[in-house]
């Protein structure tokens, strides 16, 4: 964080000092939520949870190096005490925000938001000191402390941005406008909260609505309510996508032997050859929202294709391609599961494991409220119509509706199976697997279906395609 003193801060969030002998003290670290976190100079932020109040720790993270804690009461060591510590978080990281030389870019869709967010910051990389989300943290208390991080060196902040409801988002771009605010989809993840696509595209145009006369709303040119959202704003709207009419595009797309996308990228200022290190035609649009960004931000269409061509991974979880000794390939893209991420995710299984047997090891998807039945003997039935080799759907009510769509559309007998859990789902690919197959592992975040490619890996992965290490 930019260094402020502790008498500023507790200014700027309307707190009482406690316990504090110097106010002139300066938190130099980073703002800190987890007291593993804690460095000389940090800010702690005590937050209650479920399980574990932050308040217990005061005085371990005090001893590590903290200057202070962020309070709701006294605690006996250093402390801004504020009523609503989130909200005076959200305060802080305002103020932060307002004093950086930074241009801020936020995004926000239904699907692909980490994916693209990563690719984005890894070709802003290379223009200019770039901070932003780590993960999917991307919710009231995940934003500001990526905001916080940011320091007088940081040009470029990129933010994402999520939501569960009407209004969320409008929250997040008050504690951090953006000048560029970039959309990149609606679908129907979390539709069983909002109730439909129309109140998700509600919902996600709240973004555009935030832009400022002089910023740019970057939308994609391929999907309609994304698209109907240029009139939502008063910024200049860019185009990408696949459409004749975007600003920026992709033609002559197709994918290597290996399943990686490639690409003729062109922008208003030229175009150039893409090759990713990511798997999926899904990735396609990532990575055209990201090049749509960049242009914007003065990037030459060279420099953008050759920054996406080496761009990887980032966060974990995420159509992770390793290959065992044996040459099994484990596919782990197991954060987290909707349909329009299931169905990329098997067309890319497909297209890694042509002339290999490949298995689809799925969970349920979760929030469809009453589409939950419809959206899981979809997938189940896509699966089929794909001839994935072998679909083993895992988990309880929701995997066999997956099940029930393969076995209707034609799955007989071991082409698909339905298991109890992550752990039969162990025993039976352990069993079954030979040299050479492809194994897609993807479910909701709850469902934990990592273990099932963390087991399969077991430690013996030689190599990992497509990642890098964090930034």
């Amino acid at each position: 964080m930019i260094a402020l003193s502790l008498a500023e801060i507790a200014t700027v969030i309307g707190g009482q000092t406690y316990d504090i002998p110097d106010p002139a003290v300066q938190v130099t670290g980073p703002v800190v939520r987890d007291s593993r976190e804690v460095e000389p100079g940090s800010l702690f932020v005590a937050f209650v949870g479920e399980r574990v109040d932050g308040h217990d720790y005061a005085a371990d993270v005090v001893a590590a190096g903290a200057v202070a804690v962020l309070a709701a009461r006294p605690v006996g060591v250093p402390a801004i005490v504020v009523d609503d510590v989130q909200a005076a978080l959200g305060a802080l990281a305002r103020h932060v925000v307002k004093r950086l030389g930074a241009t801020l870019v936020a995004l926000t869709g239904s699907v692909g938001k980490t994916s693209s967010k990563d690719l984005l910051a890894q070709v802003l990389q290379r223009k200019a000191p770039t901070v932003f989300t780590p993960g999917s943290l991307n919710n009231e208390i995940g934003l500001p402390l990526t905001a916080l991080s940011a320091t007088d060196e940081t040009r470029f902040l990129v933010l994402e941005m999520g939501a569960r409801g009407i209004g969320h988002i409008q929250y997040l771009t008050e504690l951090t406008p953006p000048k560029i605010g970039l959309v990149l989809n609606v679908g129907t993840a979390h539709i069983g909260e909002f109730g439909g696509r129309e109140q998700i595209a509600q919902a996600k145009g709240e973004l555009v609505e935030s832009l400022p006369a002089d910023g740019a709303a970057v939308l994609n040119a391929d999907d309609p309510l994304v698209r109907a959202m240029a009139s939502r704003t008063k910024a200049r709207v860019l185009l990408f996508g696949e459409a004749d009419d975007a600003d920026v595009r992709a033609e002559n797309v197709r994918l290597t032997e290996n399943g990686q996308p490639a690409f003729t990228l062109h922008t208003p200022s030229g175009c150039s050859d893409v090759t990713l290190r990511l798997y999926g035609e899904h990735h396609v649009s990532n990575a055209l929202a990201a090049a749509a960004v960049a242009h914007e931000l003065g990037m030459s269409v060279d420099e953008i294709a050759l920054a996406l061509s080496e761009a990887g991974t980032l966060s974990r979880w995420r159509m992770e391609v390793t290959e065992r000794p044996d040459g099994v390939t484990v596919v782990n893209d197991a954060y987290n599961a909707n349909p329009e991420s299931m169905r990329a995710a098997l067309r890319a299984l497909v297209a890694m494991g042509k002339g290999r047997r490949t298995w689809a090891v799925l969970g349920h998807m979760a929030e469809l409220g009453d589409e939950g039945l419809a959206e899981h003997d979809a997938v189940g039935r896509l699966a089929v119509r794909l001839n994935v080799s072998k679909l083993v759907a895992v988990g309880g009510r929701e995997a066999s509706w997956l099940r029930l769509g393969a076995y209707n559309e034609g799955s007989w007998g071991e082409e698909s199976v339905h298991v109890s859990d992550a752990q039969a789902a162990i025993d039976l690919l352990r069993s079954e697997l030979r040299p050479g197959d492809v194994v897609l592992v993807k479910a909701s975040r709850s469902v934990g279906l990592e273990r099932v490619a963390t087991a399969l890996l077991d430690d013996t992965a030689v190599s990992s395609e497509g990642q890098v290490s964090g930034r």
